[in-house]
């Protein structure tokens, strides 16, 4: 089993900056990716960035130049920073991990960008 534990959400005015964490625990061995997804109401669930065990990344168009992903192998923590938002980031976003066939899930943090 895994364990994801996300911190760093809340409410920001638009053009500002937040940086999401996601620590994992657990049975962590051959996670072979991480990554943030996000879900706004009404809407399905999107993958926004994601990270392989070798930091190799991958990015939403929609994010690209604006969000950065990077992980701490020795801290078992990735991170999500997210600068020049919008209220269209609005959402919760959502750790993921990718272990052999299995996803595993954080909890949800909320993400809030007013006009």
């Amino acid at each position: 089993q895994v364990q994801l534990v996300e911190s760093g959400g809340g409410l920001v005015q638009t053009g500002g900056s937040l940086r999401l964490s996601c620590a994992a625990s657990g049975i962590i061995f051959s996670i072979r990716a991480m990554g943030w997804y996000r879900q706004a109401p009404g809407k399905q669930r999107e993958l926004v960035a994601d990270i392989t065990s070798v930091g190799s990344t991958n990015y939403a168009d929609s994010v690209k130049e604006r969000f950065t992903i990077s992980r701490d192998n020795t801290k078992n923590t990735v991170y999500l920073q997210m600068n020049s938002l919008k209220p269209e980031d609005t959402a919760v976003y959502y750790c993921n991990a990718k272990k052999g066939s299995r996803d595993y899930w954080g909890q949800g943090t909320q993400v809030t960008v007013s006009s």
